[in-house]
């Protein structure tokens, strides 16, 4: 029996496709199609293209594993491709394979232990300049300290703070153009419009900026044992060559991205809805007194927080930081039922997929409890907040380290409080953030957290 036909959502508009829906609220819009149509839908984002997002958890599995290496990485890694060139991140195949390995060693475990001094350092340092009653712009200020962490472990602080909170800047346009640029029919980027100019100006300025550390610390011939010292001795295993300077910047810029934007997105979100639920949050701060008493977190210490890592893992299942992952087919490719020909567009929503009530009870609740191994089974491909098969994310394990060592140092010093009955909304462009976050800061009473339950 043949398969039915993929459904079309509907509005659509010649040569627009459906960006108007996409630019008014993309993530309803993407929310709607998990509730209107069943597990492939068509929407269209480049006029003249099919794009089929894939809403059924196993399908979503087998597209990024099982025919992960035979397809390509589709539309949005093609406009991060803009700002990032060539990297992990956006080629495919065995270049993949190639620069994955030639990265693999900045991420293990040996490289990891030794950056959790440095960021716990950064974290601290922030957090000493806060001042009790001070209002603070949350999504700003985990910005600025997620951008100091990949200073240190990335540039060893060799860039000065100026240059700094310009690289800051301009990644912040970049980032807001990629998201944009997803969602606008290509045409849109060739108009001549203040929009492309500063996206064009911010990325030319982003690499310039990564271009010129690189060429000091070649110039110096000094190891600083940083993730850049790293790349700059990295060899090609093709030609035994050691990587161009572009080719570093590009891996300079993909950690950046994803050591700013990203980071900042879920450190804002936990900040959150610790705000709104004191009872976790003092279960938060239980284990923290539990675990570490009166001195700070080690890389030892990462593993033995298991609430505070359901925490975590609760925040990036209800906020998400991606919003629209792609791929696309090479030669004929058969999903499931359907037979789906080349230069077919794949994508799919982790913010709506891991909202699902299908697979989450009443999804929009904070529960990091549903994480107990005995509370939560998921059909594999339900929750994927790294992706998943040969391009799952190179730096989950750094993330995760990076995150529990942030939270860990920031919360024992400090209680962040919401305005009484303020509404924090969010918004989805490379990443899905916070539209405006601002928080009470008041200095944190020790004797507050009572003890902890059993995890």
């Amino acid at each position: 029996m043949a398969p039915p036909p993929i459904p079309r959502a509907a509005g659509s508009l010649p040569l627009l496709g459906h960006a108007i829906q996409l630019w008014r609220d993309n993530l309803a819009f993407i929310a709607s199609l998990r509730e209107n149509h069943g597990p492939l839908v068509e929407i269209t984002l480049q006029p003249g293209t099919r794009t089929i997002v894939v809403q059924d958890p196993v399908l979503i599995r087998t597209m990024l594993t099982d025919l992960g290496p035979s397809l390509d990485k589709g539309r949005f890694f093609e406009k991060m491709g803009q700002l990032l060139g060539e990297s992990v991140v956006t080629v495919a195949g065995q270049e993949h394979v190639r620069k994955r390995r030639q990265l693999q060693p900045a991420f293990g475990r040996p490289k990891i232990s030794g950056y959790v001094d440095i960021m716990r350092g950064e974290v601290a340092a922030t957090v000493q300049e806060w001042t009790p009653g001070q209002a603070l712009d949350v999504r700003e200020a985990m910005v600025e300290l997620s951008l100091d962490m990949l200073a240190k472990t990335v540039f060893s602080g060799s860039l000065d703070s100026a240059t700094f909170r310009q690289l800051r800047e301009d990644l912040s346009v970049v980032m807001n153009g990629v998201g944009v640029r997803i969602m606008l029919p290509d045409w849109v980027e060739r108009l001549p419009l203040d929009f492309n100019r500063r996206f064009l100006k911010a990325r030319d300025d982003v690499r310039a900026t990564i271009g010129s550390a690189i060429a000091a610390l070649q110039a110096s011939e000094h190891d600083t044992g940083d993730m850049l010292s790293m790349l700059l001795s990295a060899e090609d295993e093709t030609t035994g060559l050691t990587l161009t300077e572009d080719q570093i910047c590009s891996e300079i810029l993909t950690l950046a991205v994803a050591g700013t934007e990203t980071t900042a997105s879920v450190l804002s979100w936990v900040l959150y809805e610790l705000a709104r639920h004191p009872g976790i949050e003092a279960r938060v701060l239980a284990e923290l007194d539990e675990v570490l008493g009166d001195r700070p977190i080690a890389f030892e210490d990462v593993p033995q927080l298991p609430y505070l890592d359901r925490v975590i893992t609760e925040a990036l299942r209800l906020h998400h930081t991606g919003w629209l992952v792609t791929r696309r087919t090479i030669t004929e490719t058969r999903l499931g039922h359907w037979t789906l020909p080349p230069g077919t567009e794949l994508a799919y929503c982790q913010h709506a997929l891991h909202r699902d009530p299908a697979f989450y009870p009443d999804p929009l609740t904070f529960d990091p409890d549903r994480w107990l191994d005995d509370n939560q089974t998921l059909p594999p491909g339900a929750f994927v907040p790294f992706g998943a098969g040969k391009h799952k994310c190179i730096g989950d394990r750094f993330a995760t380290t990076e995150l529990i060592t942030a939270l860990a140092t920031l919360l024992r010093r400090w209680k962040l409080e919401l305005a009484p009955g303020e509404t924090v909304r969010p918004v989805a462009r490379a990443t899905v953030r916070p539209r405006t976050l601002v928080m009470t800061v008041t200095p944190r009473q020790r004797t507050e957290a009572p003890r902890a339950t059993a995890a």
